[in-house]
């Protein structure tokens, strides 16, 4: 792989409520409409923070002013704000978004993860429709998921199975002062009728003894069915990441792969799958090298060479190696200055790759676009 083009897609205005920039997204349209969703805030977790979406008619080359066409969203009477919105195209035209709501009412003014329990505050999962390519989109309504899933994180846009069903990507959290040992896992639930019901979660990324967390899973449809995933994986008693683990199904999610170790770290971005079945993973080295990075395969299940990988992003000051904790690494979080990659085919042989970077003060959405 080689770069083609890369740059600065938005800057973040330090002192501003468009202060940090982050979870940018990508979807490439049958149409040939490229639109991209961002997480606007003050702050990297605020309660000021909203979606904004652009799109672009040249695959990237340039785009429109932002935009904000979603509605606000109260949840069970909670007033809350949106941390990030996926986009699939679930027929021409027909674009649905999923989003991770907050609640920003029952605990105010608490971050996001609580470092002395590990729990996070109450979220949700809302998703609208829009029958415009993606220019406007009607009501949110909530996705309901079992208690025991605890507050919803949404890890991966909503996917289209070779069966048509589709798939949700969801990972398990602890209530915000639950001090119980947290047993995260990673699950989809499917829906049979375009997202209005949706079926009992389905694990498929978990460690039957609790030790290993299955975060941020990455997920994508190849174009002969098969689904990928890509875990952060986490070592919840060694206090370590492990190299990612890649897990696919071939029969539509109803069974899955043992987890396979990439031989590289650490945390998986949103995967691009080409029409001929080559995939690109982007991956923050956060411990390592302190670098995004992107490698390419021949096909979801075939292995991710060394000599593909390309450099997307090399902040001078790296960060520190150490880990003290769980609480005081999901805490650390909101403070990390580059991450979340996510990349997306928009043509033949060519990728493009969204990620948020900067520092204390604000955060820009960069783009790389990668010739395959």
């Amino acid at each position: 792989m080689r770069h083609l083009d890369q740059g600065v897609l938005l800057r973040g205005g330090s002192g501003t409520d468009r202060a940090t920039f982050t979870f940018p997204t990508l979807l490439f349209t049958s149409s040939g409409t490229l639109l991209a969703t961002l997480r606007a805030g003050s702050t990297k977790d605020s309660a000021d923070e909203r979606i904004e979406t652009i799109h672009s008619s040249d695959r990237g080359r340039s785009w429109s002013e932002p935009a904000i066409p979603f509605a606000p969203l109260a949840v069970g009477g909670h007033a809350g704000s949106l941390k990030h919105c996926y986009l699939s195209e679930i027929a021409p035209r027909r674009i649905l978004g999923a989003a991770m709501w907050v609640d920003r009412t029952q605990h105010p003014g608490q971050p996001l993860f609580n470092p002395q329990t590990e729990g996070c505050l109450p979220m949700a999962i809302a998703l609208c429709e829009s029958r415009d390519d993606g220019r406007s989109f009607g009501d949110w309504w909530v996705v309901p998921l079992p208690e025991e899933i605890g507050p919803p994180s949404l890890t991966s846009p909503i996917l289209r199975l070779a069966d048509g069903r589709l798939a949700m990507s969801i990972e398990t959290n602890k209530t915000y002062f639950d001090t119980s040992p947290w047993r995260q896992k990673a699950v989809f639930v499917y829906s049979d009728d375009l997202g209005a019901t949706w079926s009992e979660p389905q694990s498929v990324a978990e460690d039957p003894d609790g030790r290993l967390f299955n975060w941020d899973l990455r997920c994508n449809v190849a174009p002969d069915g098969t689904v990928a995933t890509f875990a952060w994986t986490y070592d919840n008693q060694e206090k370590v990441y492990l190299d990612i683990q890649r897990r696919i199904s071939r029969d539509n999610g109803r069974s899955w792969s043992a987890p396979v170790a990439l031989g590289f770290a650490d945390q998986a971005g949103r995967p691009a799958i080409l029409a001929d079945g080559r995939i690109v993973l982007p991956f923050v080295d956060r411990f390592g090298s302190h670098t995004i990075k992107a490698r390419m395969a021949a096909s979801v299940d075939a292995a991710f060479t060394p000599d593909s990988e390309v450099l997307l992003f090399d902040p001078i000051a790296g960060a520190s190696g150490r880990i003290s904790g769980t609480g005081a690494l999901l805490a650390d979080m909101e403070v990390w200055s580059f991450g979340l990659p996510f990349a997306e085919a928009i043509g033949e042989n060519e990728v493009m790759v969204v990620y948020y970077a900067g520092n204390a003060r604000d955060l820009d959405i960069r783009y790389a676009i990668l010739s395959v």
